[in-house]
């Protein structure tokens, strides 16, 4: 397996800053106020904080693994670092990690469609409408997987400006005590946010693809950063708005969110929300879907045209059997407690492992030297 990859067709580092967002902010957004609040309560606020300083502190460590190699993904460090049978049972972890988490994308939009548009629509019809936008998208390349998260990174943003009827109705009241939760709450707190903010160590598999490379911690720290203020900004308004006993039994509190928002011409607005919401769900599907492509390809050796259509066939296929909102939660906790080792634990050992492997290479060399 090819350890260092060779891209001549790379793409500015600037880009990196919208790759990272369209992956973070997406589904999970959508309800992690509620379930960040039962734990932390008030101080909800202050587990995001924690989780932002942490995703800091793991790109760090990933670009310290990256930097010792030329132009390498994580598929051919884990190969170099473990052996062939070790590397490539660690890269199909990762893969089985990005298709759960692809199915989750799916599973918990359409339901999401349910409970606010069409609440008879097959599930079957909407992962196919999903499924074939991603596919279309993911079949033009790499670069118009990144044209498709710039783009619609500016299109929904507009929907932001329409929560300042919440704004205007919040109670300050309910973020008082503040500092009232004891530490383990907050940690808690800050794990639960995780399966919001998965998604940035896609770095690991797009680095190779990245020109002028001293630009890349500045975005990926902006990039992390800008989606920590987006969740925790949803979940500031949804603790002023709600009352503390609503927030706790609201599943899609942010969506919720709009109901109180109307127009003369418009009654629904969360209508609206929900079908513009595609546009940010769509990048999640996109650059999820070529991840998992691009590593099917580099350890099997399976072609994208064909790996590409049985992914999104399986995840059809399961979107349409898995129904019952317990069962889409409990796969959705599953992929945030495993995400939350293989994302923000793992990469530190990895890093220890890279640091090893240097210094036998040194001691190894001074000898035959």
């Amino acid at each position: 397996m090819q350890i260092n990859m060779a891209i001549d067709n790379k793409i500015s580092s600037f880009y990196l800053f919208f790759i990272i967002t369209s992956i973070q902010i997406g589904v999970g957004i959508m309800g992690v106020p509620r379930f960040i609040f039962k734990v932390a309560h008030q101080d909800a606020w202050i587990s995001i904080l924690v989780t932002l300083v942490w995703m800091l502190l793991v790109i760090q460590v990933m670009l310290m693994i990256l930097k010792q190699y030329k132009n390498a993904d994580l598929y051919g460090i884990q190969v170099d670092l473990f052996g062939k049978w070790i590397g490539k049972l660690l890269g199909t972890v990762y893969i089985f990690f990005y298709f759960v988490s692809l199915v989750t994308v799916y599973l918990n939009y359409i339901e999401v469609v349910h409970v606010f548009l069409y609440p008879t629509l097959s599930p079957f019809v909407m992962a196919i409408l999903l499924a074939f936008l991603a596919l279309y998208t993911v079949m033009g390349g790499f670069h118009v997987a990144v044209g498709i998260s710039f783009i619609f990174f500016f299109l929904p943003q507009w929907l932001w400006f329409l929560l300042y009827d919440p704004i205007s109705r919040m109670d300050f009241d309910h973020f008082l005590p503040m500092f009232d939760a004891s530490f383990t709450q907050i940690m808690k707190g800050a794990k639960v946010t995780i399966y919001s903010v998965l998604g940035f160590e896609i770095l690991f598999f797009i680095y190779p693809y990245l020109s002028n490379k001293k630009k890349v911690r500045r975005s990926a720290f902006w990039a992390v950063s800008f989606s920590s203020f987006v969740v925790m900004t949803c979940t500031v308004i949804s603790i002023g708005y709600f009352s503390p006993h609503d927030l706790s039994d609201v599943n899609w509190s942010v969506i919720t969110l709009y109901k109180s928002v109307s127009f003369s011409f418009i009654e629904r607005l969360d209508y609206i929300v929900v079908v513009e919401w595609m546009m940010i769900v769509l990048p999640n599907l996109v650059l999820l879907l070529w991840v998992i492509s691009q590593g099917l390809k580099r350890i099997y050796n399976v072609p994208p045209k064909y790996s590409l259509y049985i992914i999104s066939a399986i995840c059809v296929l399961l979107a349409s059997i898995i129904k019952k909102y317990d069962t889409i939660h409990f796969i959705t906790n599953f992929i945030a407690k495993f995400g939350f080792w293989l994302v923000f634990i793992y990469p530190f050992f990895l890093l220890l492992f890279v640091w090893i492997k240097k210094l036998l290479f040194r001691k190894e060399s001074s000898q035959n030297a």
